[in-house]
């Protein structure tokens, strides 16, 4: 399972590719609305940060098809090939995700709630899908449950697009989506550090140096 980071702020984006294993970054109008800054200082801020190899997820924002479209071809062109466009999932949606991947652009069905539109999604042409765990939780659903109906639908019919899982409020959440076998999670810089803290990690380690120091001092590998 892939890990990405949902974030568009540079600092935390610096960060969590300097100490994690990631595959790339999510943004959405939101979250860049969020870093208050010139869309594409920050889009292109990102794709320096995280390199031409890692992915980039851009929202288009345009009402119609067409102008889905026109807005994927540019983030394309300016932010690189791995690129992928996050159409919302909505008729004008399904209509652009289909012209979009005739152009030759990846997408990603954002804004997935049910099976039936990751169904719809899935057979326009998506790439991806991104099921909104936690707010599915939000509204007496079940996040975890439609990762697991979307899967066996995809498994059953043969259907090669992928789920990336989002919106996460804890750890347990991502775990049960990685044990359904969903292609990627992305997470909040929050969520990823807590997916290594364990208390008994720390103790371990306050034990190993306490017993290295009592026989070797402050002294390192290198300098014995």
């Amino acid at each position: 399972m892939l890990i990405m980071l949902d974030t568009a702020d540079h600092q935390t984006i610096r960060e969590g590719f300097e100490f994690f294993p990631l595959a790339g970054v999510t943004t959405n109008p939101s979250i860049v609305a969020k870093a208050k800054g010139d869309f594409w200082t920050i889009q292109e801020g990102i794709r320096d940060l995280i390199g031409a190899k890692s992915l980039l997820f851009a929202q288009v924002i345009g009402e119609t098809a067409e102008e889905m479209l026109a807005e994927a071809k540019l983030l394309q062109d300016r932010l690189g090939e791995n690129t992928y466009a996050k159409v919302p999932v909505t008729k004008e949606g399904l209509k652009a995700m289909t012209m979009i991947k005739k152009e030759g652009i990846g997408v990603l069905a954002t804004a997935i709630f049910t099976p039936m539109q990751a169904l719809l999604a899935a057979r326009a042409g998506a790439d991806w899908v991104a099921p909104y765990v936690n707010r599915i939780d939000n509204i007496s659903g079940d996040g975890v449950g439609v990762i697991a109906a979307i899967r066996d639908i995809y498994d059953q019919a043969g259907i090669e697009t992928k789920i990336i899982a989002a919106s996460f409020k804890n750890v347990q959440q991502v775990l049960e989506c990685a044990k359904l076998g969903a292609e990627a999670v992305t997470v909040p810089g929050d969520i990823l550090e807590k997916m290594l803290e364990h208390l008994m990690t720390d103790w371990s380690m306050d034990q190993f140096n306490k017993d290295w120091k009592a026989q070797y001092g402050n002294r390192t590998i290198s300098q014995l």
